[in-house]
């Protein structure tokens, strides 16, 4: 498989604290990867170096194999969409407005309409509520809003920062299922950084585990669920 972004030794401060040291990782073609550890590892930091929103102080990324300077708007040019925490939507615009904010660049209205019924057509809900303000809808609705408008630029690869923060565990069940979905039809990339391990090893391809800044743990998924180094990680039991 191709490898399509990958980032050598990246190092990040905030205020002279350590972020990430050293961190190493790619995401090839068509797979889902699990990014976790424990509150303060720098998952989310990985994330945002990815795409041009924290300060990378030594380290180098590279897309399809070329070294790259993250900036937000390119890196969506490029193919890679970001999802932040937090179900960030705008409340005041529609559904359908907060959507067609994830392909702002796009002027072909035939394009954009294909767009937005891919989306609709992965989240039949949406269809249903695209004049509807984004202040009236459900969280779990609200993250589908979040997760489509990341389609609408239609990504390569996309990362997910903690996409079943705050939901009922019946709508965590329906987020993980709507991502699997993305990479099964679209053979979207996916980068999924969450607190709910278990979950998120069920349906990636592979696995990266943080420890303060470092990768500490990587392999397959299906290896990690029963690897003890999660146990060390979470429970503290590393030397």
């Amino acid at each position: 498989m191709e490898t399509l972004l990958r980032i050598e030794n990246a190092s990040v401060q905030y205020g002279g604290v350590w972020a990430l040291r050293d961190v190493k990782f790619q995401i090839d073609e068509g797979e889902v990867i699990a990014m976790v550890g424990p509150n303060g590892a720098g998952k989310s930091t990985v994330l945002r170096a990815l795409f041009g929103l924290a300060p990378i102080i030594s380290g180098s990324i590279y897309w399809h194999e070329e070294r790259i300077r993250p900036r937000a708007e390119e890196m969506v040019r490029r193919g890679i969409a970001y999802v932040p925490q937090g179900r960030r939507v705008f409340l005041s615009l529609s559904v359908r407005e907060n959507l067609e904010l994830g392909a702002f660049w796009i002027r072909d209205t035939a394009e954009l309409k294909r767009r937005l019924d891919e989306v609709f057509s992965l989240f039949p809900t949406l269809a249903s509520k695209q004049s509807r303000s984004a202040r009236m809808l459900s969280g779990g609705e609200q993250q589908m809003v979040a997760i489509g408008r990341g389609l609408m630029a239609d990504p390569r690869v996309l990362l997910l920062d903690e996409p079943s923060l705050g939901l009922a565990p019946k709508l965590v069940k329906d987020v993980f299922t709507k991502i699997n979905e993305i990479n099964a039809r679209h053979k979207t990339a996916i980068l999924v950084v969450e607190h709910n391990i278990r979950s998120v090893l069920d349906i990636a391809d592979r696995g990266y585990v943080l420890d303060q800044g470092r990768v500490v743990a990587h392999a397959p998924a299906v290896e990690l669920k029963s690897s003890r180094v999660m146990e060390e990680v979470f429970l503290g039991a590393r030397e």
